[in-house]
C-alpha cells in the first residue's frame, strides 16, 4: 500500500501556470503599454509640432536675410545633415536649385538678426 503524505497534492507541479492567469498578465501587459504610449505620445507629436512651426519661422528669417533673391523656404530634420543631427534650412529657387542657408540645431530658436544694410545707389 502506498501512504502519500498529502493526498491533495498528487500530481501538481509547482512550475506549471494555469492558463487563466497567464492570459490575465498578458492582458494587464498590454494594458499598462497601451497606457504608457497614451502619456507619452501626446508630449513627443507637441514636441515635434512645435519644433517644425519653430524651425520654419527661423528659416524665412534667416533666406530673407542670407538669401532674399529665394523664391521659397524649407526647414528639415536631417540625422546626417552640414550642420550634423539637427533641423537644417535651405533656400529653393532663384538660383536653381535648394542652397543650404543655416544650420538651425536640435531645438531651433528664431534668430537675432540685425537688418540688412541697404544701399543707395
Amino acid at each position: 500500500m502506498d501512504y502519500d503524505d498529502e493526498p491533495e497534492l498528487t500530481g501538481y507541479v509547482p512550475t506549471e501556470g494555469h492558463p487563466r492567469r497567464r492570459r490575465t498578465l498578458m492582458i494587464m501587459r498590454v494594458v499598462v503599454l497601451v497606457g504608457i504610449a497614451c502619456l507619452i505620445l501626446p508630449g513627443v507629436l507637441t514636441s515635434v509640432s512645435v519644433a517644425s512651426e519653430t524651425a520654419d519661422s527661423a528659416c524665412r528669417a534667416w533666406v530673407r536675410y542670407e538669401a532674399s533673391d529665394a523664391t521659397g523656404v524649407s526647414a528639415r530634420f536631417e540625422v546626417f545633415g552640414p550642420g550634423g543631427m539637427g533641423w537644417e534650412c535651405y533656400a529653393t529657387g532663384g538660383f536653381g536649385g535648394d542652397r543650404h542657408v543655416a544650420s538651425l540645431g536640435l531645438i531651433p530658436v528664431s534668430p537675432r538678426l540685425s537688418p540688412v544694410p541697404v544701399s543707395n545707389s
